[in-house]
């Protein structure tokens, strides 16, 4: 959505809003303009991700009580001739 400079001041939460729903919203002033996008989408545009190394360590999902053990079951007999 376009919005005038005005327009996007008095409702800058509807704005918000909208940035945040994935919806890119431009805000005019005078000749110029800019868009607003939520951080995640501005970030997958950017390409700022953090490394491997900086996800493991970082505030990202725990791997606390995860489960790591191979699996010792047997595995199945698989023929794998041509008829």
């Amino acid at each position: 959505m376009v919005w005038r400079a005005a327009d996007a001041k008095e409702r800058f939460t509807e704005l918000v809003s909208c940035a945040l729903a994935g919806v890119p919203q431009v805000v005019v002033l005078r000749r110029n303009a800019v868009v607003v996008v939520a951080k995640r989408d501005y970030d997958k545009l950017t390409g700022r991700r953090p490394d491997f190394k900086q996800f493991l360590l970082g505030k990202g999902p725990s791997f606390r009580g995860l489960d790591l053990r191979r699996d010792k079951s047997p595995v199945r007999n698989v023929s794998l001739s041509c008829r």
